[in-house]
């Protein structure tokens, strides 16, 4: 019996019955301003068991050849199932390494700690896995003719990046608007040289996030920011790729940084999808961390989650999730109460000398990586997580995207930040005997 063909749609995430083509331009429902979200047909789905899923995913895996290289693109039929393979744009994302912290999780008192390392990636980011299907999409929708002159995103950097790097492969111009001071100079640079056009902007991420929507509201601009659900469509691989890492076996947590809010709700989509179709028996609990300057999603879990009350974001060396106003807020509430989820914030000093504590077992987290870091640290300290447990942390970009923040730390130099972990260089005469001296003490 032949498997019914593998098909996917938008449908309003607010379950208001809004449907439309993923070859149409729409963001939001027309109906209800919600959110929209890509809804596969399950049914044909599930009439493939899960073991030749299986299979097929570690069958692809196997061979660094693209698209089937792409730890997106080796699960097309879970991301866009029916764009034809010649409109792929592929740059190697995703197949990123799961690093074990054995040091720390034994200080922690946890089982095991492991980091998914999304910075290994094209552009340094976990943006990448994401961005791949938006704009293999856009290539689709100008091939059949669809006007579309550029693709636009508001960024606080690996956004920007990401986007740059894969227009600029698929040949289509790209626009992106940045918070001028606000955003490193690595994340600058990226987009500069993959050509797009760069508007720094005098206002924070949310003020860039307003424009890029009223600039997206004509058509011949495609929107790239992640209230665009086809984003989230790459973003949640990197849910299926940890548990593939795992043998199918997901850890008991997951805990990844919280911005904008888009990549916490694709990591429930992915799980979500693992569990329907049963590749993972069990559902880990998530865990959303932020920085406590702007902390919007963990003042309303504290809340009950009742409402988003925005907030003006304050200066935080997490500047990639230094958003007040997130866009993707109920579609991370609704993931959180369905994986017993939980809000954990990290101050300067936590943040940032959980990363320097993270980096002396050979990774170099960024410090959104680090406010992840210190609510596993925070949670575990609170029975939160249990004695024993497994944990894995989604580091989002590479900690070479934020160097002045790493020099800054072993300087001593971090505004609000008490280095316990720094590590300057021993400065000395070039002599041997005090050479000799310095080193005396090594094991």
């Amino acid at each position: 019996m032949t498997a019914p063909a593998l098909k996917a749609g938008y449908a309003c995430s607010e379950g208001c019955g809004f449907t439309a083509s993923l070859w149409d331009v729409v963001y939001r429902c027309p109906r209800c301003e919600g959110l929209l979200e890509v809804a596969h047909d399950e049914a044909a789905l599930r009439a493939i068991p899960a073991a030749e899923w299986k299979r097929r995913f570690e069958s692809r895996f196997a061979t660094s050849r693209l698209p089937d290289g792409s730890g997106v693109w080796g699960k097309r039929e879970w991301a866009l199932p029916e764009l034809p393979v010649e409109d792929i744009v592929s740059l190697g994302e995703g197949r990123v390494p799961l690093k074990p912290l054995p040091r720390m999780a034994a200080e922690l008192g946890l089982g095991s700690l492991m980091l998914k390392e999304c910075g290994v990636s094209p552009t340094g980011s976990f943006k990448d896995w994401g961005m791949t299907v938006l704009v293999s999409a856009v290539k689709h929708l100008r091939s059949r003719g669809t006007p579309i002159r550029a693709v636009a995103c508001a960024s606080t950097g690996d956004t920007s990046a990401a986007l740059s790097a894969y227009a600029a492969a698929a040949g289509i111009p790209a626009v992106v608007f940045l918070p001028k001071n606000k955003v490193s100079l690595a994340q600058l640079v990226q987009p500069i040289a993959n050509g797009a056009r760069v508007l720094s902007l005098d206002t924070d991420f949310d003020g860039c996030m307003k424009l890029v929507q009223a600039v997206t509201a004509d058509t011949g601009l495609y929107l790239a920011n992640s209230m665009n659900s086809l984003r989230i469509e790459g973003q949640k691989m990197i849910a299926i790729e940890l548990c593939q890492d795992l043998g199918w076996e997901p850890p008991d947590w997951i805990v990844i940084p919280g911005g904008n809010l888009g990549n916490a709700s694709a990591l429930g989509r992915g799980l979500d999808l693992l569990f329907n179709l049963g590749l993972i028996t069990r559902r880990p609990r998530i865990a959303v961390a932020q920085a406590q300057r702007a902390n919007p999603l963990a003042r309303a879990f504290r809340g009950g989650f009742q409402d988003l009350v925005p907030m003006q974001a304050g200066a935080t060396l997490a500047s990639a999730i230094q958003i007040g106003n997130p866009v993707s807020f109920r579609r991370a509430v609704r993931m959180l109460r369905a994986f017993d989820g939980v809000v954990e914030e990290a101050t300067e000093s936590e943040l940032a000398n959980a990363a320097a504590r993270a980096d002396r077992e050979g990774t170099f987290a960024c410090p959104q990586t680090g406010v992840a870091l210190a609510a596993v640290e925070k949670l575990a300290a609170s029975g939160v997580m249990a004695k024993g447990a497994s944990v894995a942390v989604v580091a989002t970009a590479h900690g070479l995207k934020f160097a002045d923040f790493k020099v800054g730390y072993h300087r001593e130099t971090l505004s609000d930040v008490k280095a316990a972990h720094a590590n300057p260089p021993v400065e000395l005469p070039a002599d041997l005997s005090a050479v000799r001296e310095a080193l005396k003490d090594l094991g």
